[in-house]
């Protein structure tokens, strides 16, 4: 047996949830950029096994494809941050969270939000990870 390999990554972990988020999933759009509904074709920086799907939870960015909203941006190609997810996944006190849908706020490659306003809950870890997300919105759960 040979010897254990080092990990690769940041110097410090980051808490994994449940993911709920896969490759294909449809995400109903938060914010007031004028898409109502994507879907996920993309996670950067997501490493795993040989032909397994890249999977996401609530506070990663994602690659997008916007399917239904204004007529100029169905097909465009964007970033998004999860905000909500329908798939429970527990928090450190110890009680587990759910939302209603699977939901995102859409990004620019910078990280800030396109919209101006986030309807509906986001959850507090979306909102500690994105600062800028967390300052438009009107609930975080």
């Amino acid at each position: 047996m040979g010897a254990k390999r080092a990990k690769l990554g940041a110097a410090f972990g980051r808490r994994r949830y449940s993911a709920g988020i896969t490759i294909g999933t449809r995400l109903k759009v938060a914010d007031n950029s004028g898409a109502r509904e994507v879907m996920v074709i993309g996670i950067p920086g997501y490493r795993s096994r040989l032909r397994r799907l890249p999977v996401a939870t609530v506070g990663d960015l994602v690659v997008v494809s916007v399917k239904k909203g204004n007529i100029e941006l169905i097909g465009q190609v964007m970033r998004a941050v999860v905000v909500r997810q329908r798939k429970p996944y527990r928090r450190l006190d110890g009680t587990w969270i759910a939302f209603e849908d699977n939901a995102c706020v859409i990004v620019t490659p910078e990280g800030t939000p396109k919209g101006s306003e986030v309807r509906g809950p986001i959850a507090r870890e979306a909102a500690e990870r994105w600062p800028t997300i967390s300052n438009i919105a009107t609930i975080i759960v």
